[in-house]
């Protein structure tokens, strides 16, 4: 069992997405993303705010942070730029931060609650895995590249019914959970070949939406903007 006291919650951004530059500090509804992020970790009574962190370099991402009145870990020009390989840079405060475990929150997320966070992380304290993986459940039929239905079909049923078909899950990119001494090896949450070795964690769909793509942002922006209306 993990101690909360062990766990870094981090928030990492950057301005230079190659499919959506600045995202992050666009306006959102009045608002940003980074901003909406940050003030929903902030809301929490179970998180301590002396173990969130928010991974930036660009110095508008900065001042969001500080009109926010979070810590800033303050990730190198390099890191920013990588395109995730190697581990170690992607993720350098991995052996510059004193917490054992680390809780990744997606910050492009902008309809994830709160208390999903917090359910997450309390699974992951109470998980005897090293490594835990936001998840939806889908309940549909999928192929391969040669057209071969990879989904079991449903015993007994003639027609395409997906409330008898098994369930599959797919991954969210919205919260993850891993060991911060393994990522010198190369390892972020653990080998997904091994069973058990990342525990699963089942999310709703719609607080799943990442924005990636104009359109995305486009969409979530008037879902967001009429939900506080």
């Amino acid at each position: 069992m993990k101690e909360l006291n062990d766990i870094l919650f981090l928030v990492q951004a950057r301005l230079g997405s190659q499919r959506l530059s600045e995202k992050m500090i666009t306006s959102f509804s009045g608002t940003t993303l980074t901003d909406i992020c940050l003030k929903k970790i902030k809301s929490s009574t179970f998180i301590p705010s002396r173990q969130f962190y928010v991974s930036v370099y660009e110095e508008e991402l900065k001042q969001v942070c500080e009109r926010n009145s979070v810590n800033i870990f303050h990730r190198s020009e390099s890191s920013a730029k990588c395109e995730g390989t190697p581990m170690t840079l992607m993720y350098e405060w991995h052996d510059k931060l004193p917490f054992k475990y680390c809780v990744l929150i997606n910050a492009c997320a902008p309809f994830m609650q709160i208390n999903t966070v917090e359910r997450f992380t309390k699974a992951y304290i109470n998980s005897d895995s090293d490594g835990m993986f936001g998840v939806i459940t889908k309940k549909n039929y999928f192929w391969n590249k040669d057209s071969t239905l990879i989904t079991p079909w449903p015993e007994g049923k003639e027609v395409m019914m997906t409330n008898y078909v098994e369930e599959t899950y797919e991954a969210a990119h919205c919260l993850y959970a891993g060991k911060m001494n393994k990522i010198k090896d190369g390892i972020w949450m653990g080998d997904f070949q091994k069973p058990g070795d990342i525990e699963l964690f089942p999310m709703e769909e719609r607080e799943c939406l990442d924005i990636d793509y104009q359109w995305q942002f486009n969409m979530c922006e008037s879902l967001y903007k009429s939900e506080l209306r």
